[in-house]
C-alpha cells in the first residue's frame, strides 16, 4: 500500500516538475520580468532546489524517508552512500528495500525504487564507507545528510562542509525519540510576509448606497541571515554557568538523551538492540550516570524508564522525522523559508517535537 502510494505522490511530483522547468531556454527574461517579486523569488528558489546535489548517508529507515522526499522535491541529482548490508530488521522501516534483498548492500537494494519515484533526478549508490572518503569528496555537493553514522565521524564531516560553505544535516532515529541537527554556516534566505493594509473610507455614490470597505493585503519577500554553529559546539555546551543554568529548565531533556545514545554508538559500535535488551539497558543506564555528570546535570533529567523507549527504528518516528529533516534540506538549498537553527527533538510517545537553538552565546 505505501509502495502505491508513494507512485502515485511521485507521478503528481513529476508533472508539477515539468511545468516549473528552470531552464532559461523555456522561461525568457521578459516573462519572468513582467511577474510580481513574489513569484520571481518563488521560481528562483525553485531553480536553486533544480541545481542541488544531495550526499544522503545511511540508508535504513530514516534514511529512506528522507531519500523519498528529496527525490519527490526534484533536487538535480541524490547520492546514496551506505557500507552496510540488508538485515533483518530493515525490512521493519527501510519501504525502499524490496523483499529479498538480505545481505545486499543498503544503498544499491534501495536504488530501483528510488529511481522510480522520480526519473527527473540523478539518483545514484555508493556502497563505500563514509570513513574512507577524502575531503574533496564532500565539495562535490551542496548538501550533506548523515545517518547511522558515529559523533566523531558526524562532527568530522560537519568541520569539512563548514569549511567548504556545505550545508550539513544530521539525524537519527532510537525507538520512539529521533533528532535532527543543522550546520548552514551563514545562511541567507527569504521569507514571505504579509501585510494589511487598512482600506479608504470611500466616497458615498448615492443617498443610500455606499462603497464596500474592504482591507487590502501585500505580500513582500524580506530577506534575512542567521548564523549556526558547529556540531562540535552545539554538543559540548558548558551547563556550569549561570546563565545555563537558568536555560537548563527550558531545554529539551532529549538533548541530553541524544548524548546518552551517542556515547553508546561510540563505546558498542552500534545503537541499542531487541534481542539485548537486558544487557544494553543496564549500560544506558550507566552511561546516562557518566554522561550527565561530566555535563554537570542531574540524573534526575533522565528517568530510569527511557531505556525502554530507544530500541531498534519505529516506522512512523521515521516517517515524521523524515519529513522534517526533508522539509529542512529543502528550505535550506532553495533558500526559502526560515530554517530550524538548530536542534529538532522528536518524541514518539508524547507525539510532539520541539525546536532547541543550543551552542555558544
Amino acid at each position: 500500500m505505501r509502495c502505491w502510494l508513494s507512485v502515485c505522490i511521485s507521478l503528481l511530483a513529476i508533472m508539477w516538475l515539468r511545468t516549473q522547468n528552470c531552464s532559461p531556454h523555456l522561461r525568457s527574461s521578459r516573462s519572468l520580468s513582467c511577474c510580481s517579486p513574489s513569484v520571481n523569488t518563488a521560481h528562483a528558489s525553485h531553480c536553486r532546489l533544480r541545481a542541488s546535489r544531495v550526499l544522503l548517508v545511511g540508508m535504513k529507515g530514516l534514511g529512506a524517508e528522507v531519500a523519498k522526499n528529496l527525490i519527490l522535491a526534484g533536487v538535480k541529482g541524490l547520492t546514496m552512500l551506505d557500507h552496510q548490508q540488508v538485515s533483518q530488521e530493515d525490512t521493519r522501516a527501510q519501504f525502499l528495500i524490496p523483499v529479498g534483498s538480505l545481505g545486499r548492500n543498503r544503498a544499491e537494494a534501495s536504488l530501483e525504487r528510488a529511481q522510480n519515484l522520480n526519473p527527473m533526478v540523478d539518483v545514484k549508490a555508493d556502497p563505500e564507507n563514509i570513513e574512507n572518503k577524502a575531503e574533496d569528496f564532500f565539495t562535490q555537493f551542496d548538501a550533506v545528510c548523515l545517518t547511522c553514522c558515529s559523533r566523531c565521524v558526524m562532527v568530522k564531516v560537519d568541520q569539512i562542509c563548514h569549511k567548504n560553505g556545505i550545508k550539513f544535516f544530521t539525524g537519527d532515529i532510537f525507538g520512539y525519540y529521533g533528532y535532527m541537527f543543522a550546520n548552514l554556516g551563514a545562511h541567507e534566505f527569504v521569507e514571505e510576509k504579509t501585510k494589511v493594509t487598512k482600506a479608504s473610507q470611500g466616497v458615498e455614490d448615492g443617498p443610500d448606497t455606499k462603497k464596500a470597505k474592504l482591507d487590502s493585503t501585500e505580500t513582500t519577500m524580506v530577506k534575512k541571515r542567521v548564523v549556526f554553529c558547529q556540531l562540535k559546539e552545539a554538543l559540548a555546551v558548558d551547563w556550569s554557568s549561570e546563565k545555563a543554568k537558568a536555560a537548563l529548565k527550558r531545554t529539551a531533556p532529549d538533548y541530553f538523551l541524544l548524548q546518552v545514545l551517542l556515547k553508546f554508538r561510540t563505546d558498542k559500535g552500534r545503537d541499542p538492540l531487541p534481542e539485548s535488551y537486558a544487557e544494553d539497558s543496564e549500560r544506558l543506564l550507566q552511561i546516562r550516570n557518566e554522561v550527565l555528570d561530566s555535563l554537570g546535570v542531574s540524573a534526575d533529567l533522565l528517568p530510569d524508564d527511557f531505556v525502554s523507549y530507544c530500541f531498534s527504528e519505529m516506522a512512523p518516528v521515521c516517517a515524521v522525522l523524515g519529513g522534517v529533516l526533508g522539509q529542512e534540506v529543502v528550505k535550506a538549498l532553495s533558500q526559502r523559508d526560515p530554517p530550524h537553527n538548530n536542534f529538532f527533538f522528536f518524541d514518539g510517545i508524547k507525539g510532539n517535537g520541539v525546536v532547541e537553538c543550543l551552542g555558544p552565546r
